[in-house]
């Protein structure tokens, strides 16, 4: 629990100035969530809340809301200048007070709007705002930032939990839907975090939207944490919990499109004011969205000052840009007519990349140890690059071509897998292009996609035993690592949101087995440096042997940049064994097993493996030494050496 923080003797004064405005039209007022929205403010020696909306087309805006019974004309705002900003104080509001904005367009539509900076929602089916205070929490992680922001994030272990709040645990008071509040939900999850070493959790649908089945991607409310999980400093307490025991916060955030309900932000002062306004241009016909005008300055302000929003208020590591390639495209999953070029001819948002490069420039600039990571799925290039040398500035792309060839390859029959050897090799060709996360996330799991351990080939426990090695080729190949909730006990049922996972099958030995076989490898990657410092260049990796499709083996091992505590892999995709199966392998030295996918607390047939392997002066894989051993089916094998 947070201690209590004295609140101030009296508050401050906000206002709204010329300065302001300016900066704000310009694109660069990148604290404007402290000016626009609702504010605790003192004026004239009377505390009340005050109000700013940007609305430069509405004929009038009134503030209604339950300290004025919601009446319609008592409370007008003042029109601050050409910027179309409006402001008023309303003396005596108090915390958590509904309230929204009526707009007035200059055709006499009344227009009933949720605050786009407001920082609290009511529970949805509501979709009125709440007046809250976000000062007052006592964050207790300045360690844990300090060292953020002070460590190479390349050369950090990056192993990602993916978790949607909702459906990770429901609570058992028998309430519909069963929500854990975020401070009794970080108790749950700091104790599983604990367990399997995960290094960051990435929660899905933080910000707040009023479709449950959306899984918070069709957005209403940037800059409020959703109300179905409790208040803001609720939220702010689960951050801060996370921070104690060395877990990073990353959050999903969505400037690709925004939720299209009447309270949003579309047509917000009965114009196009945060979408474009020609429909090839701000509306995507697939997902029934909208989409942001990127080459407006007042868009673009409003969603970079999202992101320090959420990194300087609730203190979070990271964001995991959504779509990003619906953003760089025009014809993004369009057909012609549909799509509008640019003034070139071609198919790039030329608006949207300046974005992209201005956000991480101004962000990681002055945050290093921020994580800004792109769910980008084509090959355009320097996703990662440096802004200065025409890249997008982000840390790390997301690997979408990886994890095709790895699920696709995994569903392979064995007998199969041979004739599709290389889709596993593949990945390693382009390594060095980009900074890389390698993901088994939620779309991998939906839609009739299956989960991981039923995308498996051969019968229920060879499912098991297939994922096992799967997962050890996952954690040993190049990038940084992430898993969706439920995959690392072998949740058997696609995921949905409206259900817990299914932590019934932890009494099954295959699920309690593939449990601590994830624990097991989470625990070797975070140890052994190897795993993680060199994650693109092949000063980090070198293949043993990339061409045994016969006996669909693959052997490849991590190094160290002083050379010590080298790992080496060997993994068996069949259910064949392989007797006498010998490797070249770097160097004469003696290999000390440390993990054996095969061994029966991991759900294996306890098959045993050489506790030492000793290598020998004979030639093999155009390597003076080689090792030789008996390899079981389905079977990894790690050694250190």
């Amino acid at each position: 629990m947070e201690k209590a923080k004295k609140q101030p003797a009296e508050r401050e004064t906000v206002f709204i100035s010329e300065a302001d405005q300016y900066l704000f039209a310009q694109g660069t007022h990148y604290d404007i969530y402290k000016k626009l929205g609702a504010h605790f403010s003192r004026e004239n020696g009377e505390d009340g809340v005050f109000f700013g909306v940007w609305a430069p087309n509405a004929a009038a805006v009134h503030v209604i809301g339950e300290f004025n019974g919601w009446n319609e004309e008592s409370h007008p705002m003042k029109r601050l200048g050409e910027g179309g900003i409006h402001a008023l104080f309303v003396p005596g509001v108090e915390e958590n007070t509904l309230y929204k904005y009526l707009i007035t367009t200059p055709d006499g539509r009344k227009l009933y709007k949720a605050d786009p900076f407001a920082n609290y929602a009511e529970m949805r089916p509501g979709t009125a705002s709440k007046v809250t205070d976000l000062s007052g929490f006592a964050w207790g992680d300045e360690k844990w930032l300090t060292e953020r922001d002070t460590t190479n994030v390349y050369q950090r272990p990056i192993a990602i939990y993916e978790c949607h709040i909702g459906s990770w645990m429901k609570h058992p008071d028998g309430t519909e839907h069963g929500f854990y509040n975020y401070r009794e939900f970080a108790d749950r999850l700091v104790e599983y975090l604990k367990e399997m070493k995960y290094t960051h959790v990435e929660l899905m649908g933080i910000a707040e939207h009023p479709f449950d089945g959306s899984w918070g991607y069709q957005v209403t409310g940037y800059y409020a944490p959703t109300s179905r999980y409790g208040s803001p400093k609720d939220f702010m307490y689960l951050v801060n919990r996370l921070h104690k025991i060395g877990v990073g916060v990353i959050l999903d955030w969505v400037p690709a499109h925004f939720a299209t309900d009447e309270h949003g932000l579309g047509r917000f002062d009965g114009q196009c004011i945060f979408e474009h306004p020609d429909p090839r241009l701000g509306e995507h016909p697939d997902w029934g969205t909208k989409i942001f005008n990127y080459g407006k300055t007042e868009v673009k302000n409003f969603l970079i000052a999202n992101v320090l929003f959420w990194l300087k208020e609730f203190h979070v590591d990271g964001v995991r840009v959504d779509a990003v390639a619906s953003m760089l495209y025009l014809d993004y999953g369009k057909r012609d007519g549909q799509w509008c070029p640019n003034k070139y001819g071609g198919n790039k948002n030329l608006e949207a990349i300046e974005f992209f490069k201005h956000m991480n420039s101004v962000v990681r600039g002055a945050y290093p140890g921020f994580l800004s990571i792109a769910e980008e799925s084509t090959a355009w290039p320097k996703v990662t690059g440096r802004v200065e040398d025409d890249g997008l500035g982000f840390t790390f792309k997301w690997n979408m071509g990886w994890m095709h060839d790895f699920c696709e390859y995994m569903k392979l029959d064995p007998y199969f897998r041979k004739n599709n050897h290389y889709a596993l090799t593949f990945a390693m060709s382009y390594n060095e292009s980009e900074n890389y996360i390698l993901p088994l996330s939620h779309d991998e799991v939906v839609h009739l996609k299956c989960s991981m351990v039923n995308k498996m080939p051969g019968y229920h426990v060879d499912k098991y035993a297939n994922l096992r090695v799967g997962y050890t080729y996952m954690f040993g190949h190049s990038g940084k690592k992430l898993l969706f909730m439920g995959q690392d006990f072998g949740q058997e049922r696609e995921w949905s949101e409206s259900r817990e996972l299914d932590w019934f099958l932890l009494q099954e030995p295959l699920n309690a087995g593939m449990k601590e076989y994830v624990k097991s490898l989470l625990e070797i990657y975070r140890k052994y440096p190897c795993m993680y410092t060199i994650d693109n260049s092949w000063n980090g990796f070198e293949w043993l042997n990339a061409d045994d499709k016969d006996r669909s083996t693959y052997a490849f091992f991590r190094k160290a940049e002083d050379g010590k505590k080298n790992l080496l892999f060997i993994l068996n995709m069949t259910p064949m064994r392989w007797e006498n199966y010998r490797l070249g392998v770097p160097a004469h030295k003696k290999y000390r097993l440390i993990l054996n996918s095969d061994e029966t607390r991991f759900g294996g047939n306890g098959n045993a493996l050489p506790e030492v392997l000793q290598a020998e002066k004979v030639p093999a894989d155009y390597r003076k030494y080689s090792v030789c051993l008996d390899l079981p089916p389905y079977t990894a094998a790690v050694f250190q050496f």
